[in-house]
């Protein structure tokens, strides 16, 4: 049974362009890099570029994180107007963002955290949705207990990340706590975690019955995996916007000529953004130490994203020799 795809919010990866590119690569919903409630109530330009939007991507989902329930809830107010739908992050594991209790540090004090919810739901008029993981990993995890209680505060979807604050991203994600919080509620539970083809997805699937599943470090240079799981399950039969291709430079080309087209039409060229999406697009590529030296040389955008777009489209060069 077909679910929607989600693509995750990450730092430095998730910026306007890219998302977008994600949505005409499948992915059926889209949030922001997660950004600081204290950067946005303060109305910091560099927080505000991070939930910038387009017509195109709709729903339009801002995620914001903090610990002071105040920031959180005019940051809420400040949004009214942009978003569709807001997401709190209670998962980010970072230790710039716990160290200030905040994102996955929360899971850690249940009451704070249902309180900023709580504040946070009573001060929109926009759907409030929350990202968690399964706790700290230095307590039981309380995920399947804390669950319900935002359900009845009135959130609108829940996504759970297979690990803990303690784990970050190592070990394996646990999707049979997940099935357990999806069958304590009635709203919808996204999955997240160890989830980057078809077959992850269809047994993360098997394994949770989520209502959704969000893809994250397996999007990374690959927003193409969206369509492909959905190929590969049945779910899609038009053809990619790649073409019949199966080549992975002649995707990956495509993949990033359409990112640079994108970013600017809106966004403008990055460098920032432009040098850590050219390495995540051409990693796993023979003589990709190639594209790295590129940008390790090349300082201006224009000449680094023609750079890419050449090297992508000479790659079969590299692959024979």
């Amino acid at each position: 049974m077909a679910v929607p795809l989600a693509l995750a919010p990450m730092a430095g990866v998730s910026d306007l362009p890219f998302r977008l590119l994600a949505k005409e690569c499948g992915a059926d919903v889209t949030i922001t890099e997660f950004t600081s409630s204290a950067g946005l109530s303060r109305d910091v330009a560099n927080s505000w570029l991070k939930v910038e939007s387009d017509p195109r991507e709709r729903p339009f989902i801002p995620q914001i994180f903090g610990g002071d329930k105040d920031e959180m809830v005019q940051t809420v107010k400040m949004l009214q107007d942009k978003a569709d739908l807001i997401d709190l992050n209670f998962g980010c594991p970072a230790p710039k963002v716990t160290r200030n209790c905040a994102g996955a540090a929360l899971m850690g004090e249940p009451e704070e955290l249902v309180a900023i919810v709580d504040a946070c739901i009573d001060a929109s008029d926009v759907p409030i949705s929350a990202k968690l993981r399964m706790g700290t990993g230095y307590l039981a995890n309380n995920i399947v207990e804390l669950a319900p209680r935002l359900e009845e505060s009135g959130v609108f979807r829940l996504c759970v990340h297979g690990r803990t604050l303690k784990q970050k991203y190592d070990g394996k994600a646990d999707w049979n706590t997940i099935r357990q919080v999806v069958e304590e509620v009635d709203i919808p539970v996204f999955a997240n975690g160890d989830i980057v083809d078809a077959g992850s997805a269809q047994a993360c699937l098997d394994v949770t019955g989520a209502a959704g599943l969000m893809i994250g470090r397996g999007a990374i240079g690959r927003p193409m995996v969206f369509h492909e799981i959905k190929r590969n399950l049945n779910w899609n039969s038009s053809p990619p916007p790649w073409g019949r291709t199966t080549e992975p430079f002649a995707i990956r080309s495509w993949c990033w000529n359409r990112y640079v087209t994108i970013a600017k039409e809106t966004t403008g060229l990055q460098r920032k953004w432009l040098n850590r999406h050219a390495v995540a697009f051409t990693k796993g590529l023979e003589g990709a130490k190639h594209a790295r030296g590129i940008l390790s040389k090349e300082k201006d955008p224009e000449k680094m994203a023609a750079d890419i777009s050449k090297w992508l489209s000479e790659g079969s060069e590299y692959s024979e020799g």
